[in-house]
């Protein structure tokens, strides 16, 4: 064996899910996109915190409690190391990316008035849409939205034409890589625009953050969310990161313990970021495992996963184009893509439904996505009503494409011949 080889046995030996079978099948796991597997280090951290260190943060004046705490506020170190915050002040941690997005539309819509514009774009997961939309309508702001070229990437070009960033505009919001497409977004490029004119950015990384090598400030965000369950660590723990001056500017999410300094009936004033935002018992347990994930992340090293992934993503699109009846979606390159690929499936002229592929595909033991991935305006802007999505991550292998590959022409077939 290579020593590359070793070192991807040794990886996908700390994930035990891996090792089983489905439907008397080898499980092949390609729906990273959608969540990923917990490495055995993650669980044993989160066992080992409920187990000998379970107690409330910021609270519980005794040993428990203290150990708590450190191990907390010891995930939200790690987190800020991991993406390069300037300090762990500007990690503030809710129970995902959803809630982190919520709670960027509402703060920073707290200004809006009509007249004034929030950009988006058309690839957006719909968490990345519907809190943008409910501003926009509590507001009287306007929603506009970048649309996409016929490779599946933002359509500069067309935005300088119609111009979509201008002197209304407040808010632009886009995700850094689109969770159907694989697309890699020119979050700096669109953010310098949007500074400009004196925007606020704000980033869904949630599909970057796990698979790139992240700087939050190459982003040229001013909010940027996360979530936790795509990176190898637990549900329930999500991020958003923002730069200390604004997050110090923004009023509170929630209300509630921990968030405040002094409650009075006549009034209260309110912690400073990050426990401003974080009302109630937090997520502690979840916040321990995600710290253990970014360890071990960073055990691996991040830039080694990417490369990793994209060698598998050059692969998959080589063997998925060489497959008859597959159309991929978005780019048919590695170049600004990551390893989400989601395709349409045909024998003859019969569109397979992704339901029905992904089902047929469960039989062999192969696990991926189908439907229009919380994404569906991007599907109705691409003229599908759904689509199969397969996504890499570090534990997979040659082997899990080319099963991929020989399962798409088995349910080709399989069509095939009853028609």
């Amino acid at each position: 064996m290579t020593a590359q080889s070793d070192a991807l046995a040794a990886v996908r030996a700390d994930f035990p899910i891996l090792a089983r079978e489905v439907n008397s099948e080898p499980l092949t796991y390609l729906d990273s996109a959608n969540t990923s597997h917990k490495p055995r280090q993650v669980v044993d951290a989160v066992a080992e915190h409920y187990l000998r260190h379970n107690a409330n943060v910021a609270r519980a004046m005794h040993t428990l409690g203290a150990e708590a705490t450190a191990a907390f506020e010891g995930a939200r170190e790690k987190v800020a190391r991991f993406v390069g915050a300037a300090q762990p002040a500007e990690i503030v941690f809710t129970k995902n990316a959803s809630e982190a997005l919520n709670l960027a539309a509402h703060t920073l819509g707290a200004g809006l008035r009509p007249g004034d514009e929030i950009v988006t774009t058309v690839m957006e997961h719909h968490s990345n849409i519907v809190p943008w939309q409910l501003l926009a309508e509590r507001s009287g702001a306007t929603l506009r939205w970048f649309d996409i070229t016929a490779d599946g990437r933002l359509d500069l070009e067309k935005a300088r034409a119609e111009n979509l960033i201008n002197e209304r505009t407040k808010i632009v919001t886009l995700a850094w890589v689109s969770n159907v497409l694989g697309t890699v977004n020119p979050t700096a490029e669109v953010a310098a625009a949007a500074h400009g004119v004196g925007a606020t950015v704000v980033v869904d990384a949630s599909q970057g953050v796990p698979h790139l090598p992240t700087d939050v400030a190459a982003l040229g965000a001013d909010l940027v969310a996360f979530t936790g369950h795509k990176m190898l660590g637990p549900t329930g723990i999500g991020v958003l990161w923002g730069r200390y001056d604004l997050l110090a500017a923004l009023p509170p999410f929630l209300g509630g313990g921990e968030m405040i300094e002094v409650v009075r009936m006549a009034g209260s004033t309110y912690a400073p970021p990050p426990h401003r935002f974080e009302a109630g018992t937090p997520p502690i347990a979840q916040a321990v495992g995600l710290g253990a994930a970014v360890e071990y992340l960073e055990g691996v090293g991040i830039a080694a996963v990417a490369a990793h992934e994209h060698l598998l993503t050059e692969y998959a699109l080589q063997r998925l184009h060489a497959t008859a009846g597959v159309q991929i979606l978005g780019p048919q390159t590695t170049q600004d893509r990551t390893g989400a690929i989601s395709f349409t499936l045909a024998a003859g002229d019969l569109e397979i439904h992704p339901h029905d592929l992904m089902q047929l595909l469960d039989g062999r033991g192969i696990a991926v996505r189908g439907g229009h991935h919380c994404a569906r305006p991007l599907h109705e802007r691409l003229g599908i009503q759904a689509s199969t999505r397969a996504s890499v991550y570090l534990y997979n292998t040659r082997a899990d494409i080319d099963r991929l590959a020989d399962g798409l022409a088995y349910v080709r077939d399989f069509f095939g011949r009853r028609l």
